[in-house]
């Protein structure tokens, strides 16, 4: 666990970047930090491994205060994440990942095996190892980021914006590896971002710090979202907080209605005799690929061809996703999938709206009511 005790960082200038803030991040959770620029959200985590030394209060790792440590040991035994990776160029993609456990005294070999299972670990397996950061991609590098961070195994990891400096498709993606990574390892992880959705969407707990360094409040995404505890908190979340509530909330069984489709390679013909409707579905081995229109098809059906708008959503995902697809489709109709990715049908926005109705209706028991009196009876 990761305690901080009255943190203060003022700076020679006078600017107070952190004040007085109090947290605790669990063990073997994710804590975000997540505030407007200049709330000290960058100096907290910094002050963590000592990159920063605070001016007053105490960060304590396991009961044991930061300050009693020497700096460079303290560094060696936490996971480090910055935006831009921070890889050496003149090194390979292995040598980089090996850094830490060198450092740590492990044998050469032994540190090279250990760079190997890691990047495997993060999805670059093979002949990537042998690669120098200048031929990764972005996404690339930061996940050899991520597996430097993890080669010595450290129980505490510290991740600053990593996922910032990529594409919108890439960092979803490595949100997503990134909670997978974490459900089978079980770091600590104090992560900071300046996104509310990754935020919620990563966090076992979000912390919200005001402009000068000040905690505004601590809480689980839901209740986050539920309960923003001021007008600026909630000024932060954003209007929409309700929607993005609903990521917390499983989708029921929705009214699914069979989707007319058609497999990859279909003909003009084929098509136009799959539907009379504006929009078909095409898919292959029963996966959607994207929609189609049926009047413009003048030859068989190509990815090239596909609408790739509109989310899929899973069956038993959460609300959120599940009216996304109905809003995102260009046919209207939100494609909804099971665990393998095969097509079970769609829905449409109101049904979805139905079962968001349902699922904030509280379930009434004919036993929890009270019997009424007639009228004109007299109570007793």
């Amino acid at each position: 666990m990761i305690r901080f005790e009255q943190v203060v960082k003022t700076f020679p200038d006078g600017t107070t970047a952190v004040d007085h803030l109090s947290l605790e991040a669990p063990t073997g959770k994710i804590t975000v930090l997540v505030g407007p620029s200049g709330c000290g959200k960058t100096t907290s985590l910094r002050m963590i491994n000592r990159m920063i030394d605070p001016t007053g209060g105490r960060i304590l790792i396991d009961d044991q205060d930061v300050m009693d440590v020497d700096a460079p040991k303290l560094r060696r035994g936490i996971g480090y994440v910055i935006q831009h990776a921070g890889l050496f160029p003149h090194r390979t993609v292995a040598d980089n990942v090996a850094t830490v456990p060198l450092l740590l005294g492990t044998p050469k070999a032994e540190a090279k095996e250990r760079a190997h299972e890691v990047l495997e670990l993060v999805g670059l397996p093979g002949d990537f190892a042998d690669r120098y950061p200048a031929q990764l991609s972005g996404g690339q590098q930061q996940r050899v980021g991520v597996a430097r961070a993890l080669a010595a195994d450290p129980p505490v990891m510290l991740m600053d914006e990593p996922f910032s400096a990529v594409d919108p498709v890439v960092r979803d993606q490595l949100q997503d590896e990134f909670l997978r990574l974490q459900s089978e390892l079980g770091k600590t992880i104090v992560f900071v971002t300046h996104d509310i959705d990754e935020a919620i969407k990563l966090g076992d707990q979000v912390a919200v710090m005001r402009v000068g360094g000040k905690l505004a409040q601590l809480a689980e995404p839901a209740y986050l979202l539920a309960h923003p505890i001021d007008d600026f908190v909630s000024d932060f979340i954003g209007r929409d907080r309700g929607y993005r509530a609903l990521s917390f909330t499983e989708s029921p069984r929705l009214p699914l209605a069979p989707e007319p489709s058609v497999a990859l390679g279909a003909t003009v013909d084929e098509a136009r005799a799959a539907t009379g409707d504006d929009w078909l579905l095409v898919v292959a081995d029963g996966r959607p690929q994207g929609w189609i229109e049926p009047e413009r098809i003048t030859a068989p059906i190509e990815q090239g061809m596909l609408h790739r708008g509109g989310t899929v959503a899973t069956e038993h995902g959460p609300l959120r996703a599940a009216l996304d697809a109905a809003l995102s489709s260009p046919s209207r109709r939100g494609v909804i999938v099971d665990d393998d990715g095969k097509l079970l049908g769609t829905v449409r926005a109101h049904q979805v709206l139905s079962a968001i109705e349902r699922a904030d209706r509280p379930e009434v028991h004919e036993e929890d009511i009270a019997p009424t009196e007639s009228v004109g009876e007299a109570a007793p």
